[in-house]
């Protein structure tokens, strides 16, 4: 999320970025993420980090996830936001 405005030498808008994360809710990982995680790597061929983050967001039943990635279309379960 802050790759691209760091790159650019936008550190405004970098800062709106890290006032934005400040907001968000930390999940702990847990054994039960971490398996649920892995049954996605496995049925959808999820990068690790992805998986995670996706298995996450399920745990707590999360309005939705906010990514540019669309390796998390495969994820039908979940909402995400571009």
């Amino acid at each position: 999320m802050l790759t691209g405005p760091l790159q650019a030498g936008d550190e405004a808008l970098a800062e709106r970025y890290r006032a934005v994360l400040e907001t968000w809710q930390v999940v702990e990982l847990t054994a039960d993420i971490a398996a649920n995680a892995a049954r996605l790597r496995a049925s959808l061929h999820l990068k690790l980090a992805d998986a995670v983050q996706a298995a996450s967001a399920i745990s707590i039943n999360a309005d939705a996830l906010v990514t540019h990635d669309r390796d998390f279309s495969k994820v039908r379960t979940l909402k995400v936001l571009p």
